[in-house]
């Protein structure tokens, strides 16, 4: 397991014990327990807990800077409309993924929808697509599906 699966690992332990589902810590003692840079965890905190995930984050940067987790329960259609709000015009194949099995992990998604689009989005599919463009046919695509999904 690596330094960035054990940070989020460490962050979602804190979450299922704090109160009322939210996370507070310090940045830099974090990075001292871990032996790593502030840096990292801040890569960890935007890529493992963010609105799609689930979950909103505050952050203070500075001295005394500071991190909050806050684990959101947002119904189905609300989550799918977040996803599809912060997709942007350009998406790449690994978000994509990311971003449909978090969606089938929620259970916002069915499996075999996720799976589909999965592939419907991947390289082989858009192959006939030139490279420089696939990532906005990406996100048009996923965006619409999710649209229709809501």
């Amino acid at each position: 397991m690596g330094l960035t699966d054990l940070i989020a690992q460490f962050l979602q332990e804190g979450l299922q014990e704090a109160d009322g589902g939210v996370l507070e810590i310090q940045r830099n003692d974090l990075a001292q327990q871990f032996n790593c840079v502030p840096s990292q965890i801040n890569y960890v905190v935007s890529t493992r807990f963010s609105p799609e995930h689930g979950y909103i984050v505050e952050s203070r940067r500075g001295g005394n800077g500071y991190i909050r987790i806050t684990r959101v329960h947002v119904d189905r259609q609300t989550l799918l409309m977040q996803v599809i709000n912060s997709i942007g015009e350009e998406l790449d194949l690994p978000s994509a993924r990311a971003i449909l099995g978090n969606l089938v992990e929620s259970g916002a998604l069915a499996e075999p929808v996720g799976q589909t689009l999965a592939l419907a989005v991947g390289d082989k599919a858009l192959l006939k697509v030139p490279r420089s463009f696939r990532d906005a046919v990406r996100a048009d695509l996923v965006k619409q599906v999710l649209i229709h999904q809501v």
